[in-house]
């Protein structure tokens, strides 16, 4: 997801530990039972159409409910908002049956309100940077996105109050995963009316998740409470949810350990190894991948030699098994694997070739090499790869590159606007389809496109496998797109897969299970 985008370094392993066995009941309890996390950095919004990382994301999923929701343990989609669905023979118009709900202010949520949010979303006024995913799929929506068409042309409609149809472009298998993310959000259109950009604000603030915004005190914490009016609050069995923006590994470790918190997803580097060793540490393999971006609209990162020499000078198992040591697996394309689409192996680290693209492009020993900077958001694990990456260049091509840290906002706000040499980045897939990486980061007009690669022919392969069903063959022309965008263009660097980590004591905290994206919906989680 961006989510697009992780905000800190994941220190991870590869195998799954984790507190299990029997059926897990709630232990019924008079006192308020609250769960505190480390959300890592603050927060660029509530609004879902001004999102786009994972730390956004999991507030969202505990703020507002879409048309479907999150299995817990498989990450497949359940009803949400919507009770029931069914698609035509096709496979192309899909049609959803909703609950009599109501906004936390007491406002029928209906048929309509989707379509309005759905709109809102996509309009160019609002300029959502995941707008791309229902343009995607979603008939018409592309068109009016870009301004090229009109609202009336995009294919949702509201049949009758509880009644919502889309029509979609071509079969697009991962379709109904789609819709668990924020870019298919329903959102309170007559908040909006009434407040503006202020309807976020905590005394404006109208939802329709299982928690409503209680108090939200920027670079302090988040405060969440049970939403009574929520359809199914009898499964909420958590009182109140506490997000805490803490950046430095440090303090929320020992916040941990103090019992102040009761979720960390990284812990200082100093600390790894007899953290790995905490009975409360639970990892398993997932669908992320780290890697860099090039501003490709800026030279010479818009020739692909310099590219490609400034990726094969990376020793990739070096970088996991000496500065990252947690587990990680070497990257040398952008898909982490699946089980009917084996990694992509498009390249390889060769110090040699490196040198000599270098000298083709114009750099011979890294002379006139124009001055660099690696842009990464505030992360002590970040750092560590950007010294990584610096020295190695400086060892391998000569190269002299400085490093620079920002804090999450400005980070995403220099990376959308082109204004970076060499970005790192993660992308945590939406959906567990190639798609979600092979699209959403490298198509010519997807929003976290950040470098702005862009190949016709690669845009070509993209377009033809959003026509196909699924199978064999679409993965194929996956494949072959993912194959040119690294063999032939190296569009971004990609350096390691992740397994995720976490520190949660499932002995105290039920229905928290690791999942392949590590998202973990709120409902359905207890203390034991």
């Amino acid at each position: 997801m961006k989510k697009l985008l992780i905000t800190l370094l994941m220190i991870t392993v590869a195998f799954a530990v984790f507190a299990g066995g029997g059926k897990e009941e709630a232990a019924p309890t008079a006192d308020p039972v609250v769960f505190s996390f480390n959300n890592g950095t603050e927060i660029q919004s509530l609004d879902p159409g001004n999102i786009e990382g994972v730390p956004e994301h999991r507030i969202y999923m505990a703020l507002f409910e879409g048309l479907v929701s999150y299995d817990p343990a498989t990450l497949d989609p359940i009803p949400g908002l919507a009770k029931s669905w069914s698609v035509s023979d096709d496979g192309l118009t899909w049609t959803f049956k909703l609950r009599k709900t109501n906004w936390s202010d007491g406002t029928p949520i209906t048929a309509q309100t989707v379509v309005d949010s759905w709109l809102r979303f996509l309009s160019p006024e609002l300029a959502a940077v995941y707008a791309y995913l229902p343009g995607m799929i979603i008939k018409g929506a592309d068109a009016y996105n870009s301004g090229k068409g009109s609202a009336d042309d995009v294919g949702i409609r509201a049949l009758d109050d509880y009644t919502f149809q889309f029509e979609l472009t071509g079969p697009a298998p991962y379709a109904l995963g789609m819709l668990t993310h924020y870019a298919f959000a329903v959102v309170p259109m007559h908040v909006i009316e009434k407040y503006g950009d202020k309807w976020t604000m905590p005394e404006n603030f109208v939802g329709n998740g299982p928690y409503t915004l209680t108090s939200w005190d920027p670079q302090e914490k988040i405060v969440m409470d049970k939403n009574p009016g929520y359809w199914d609050a009898d499964n909420v069995k958590i009182d109140t949810i506490v997000a805490y923006p803490i950046e430095d590994e440090n303090t929320s470790l020992n916040m941990y350990k103090q019992g102040d918190l009761d979720w960390v997803m990284t812990v200082p580097d100093a600390q790894l190894d007899s953290m790995k060793l905490d009975p409360t540490y639970v990892t398993n393999a997932t669908f992320i991948t780290y890697y860099y971006q090039f501003n490709t609209t800026k030279a010479p990162y818009d020739n692909a030699d310099v590219r490609k020499a400034l990726s094969m000078a990376i020793d990739r198992q070096e970088l996991v098994d000496k500065v990252t040591r947690g587990g990680q697996f070497p990257a040398y394309g952008l898909t982490p694997p699946l089980a009917n689409y084996p990694k992509v192996v498009a390249f390889k680290e060769d110090f040699d070739a490196a040198r000599a693209l270098l000298a083709k492009a114009g750099f011979p020993n890294g002379e006139g090499f124009p001055k660099a900077t690696i842009l990464y958001n505030t992360s002590e694990g970040h750092k560590k790869i950007a010294e990584y990456v610096q020295q190695k260049w400086k060892e391998v091509l000569n190269i002299d590159v400085t490093i620079e840290n920002q804090e999450w906002a400005t980070y995403l706000d220099n990376k959308q606007n082109q204004n970076f040499d060499i970005a790192r980045a993660g992308w945590q897939g939406d959906y567990v389809d190639p798609n979600t990486f092979l699209t959403d980061l490298l198509y010519s007009t997807a929003g976290n496109n950040d470098g702005r690669y862009n190949n016709p022919k690669y845009d070509a392969l993209l377009d033809k496998a959003a026509t196909m069903p699924e199978g064999k063959a679409r993965y194929d022309v996956l494949r072959q797109a993912e194959e040119l965008a690294f063999s032939e263009d190296m569009a971004l660097m990609p350096f390691y897969y992740y397994s995720t980590a976490n520190w949660i004591d499932t002995n105290v905290w039920g229905g928290w299970t690791p999942t392949i994206l590590d998202v973990h919906p709120w409902k359905g989680m207890f203390k034991k």
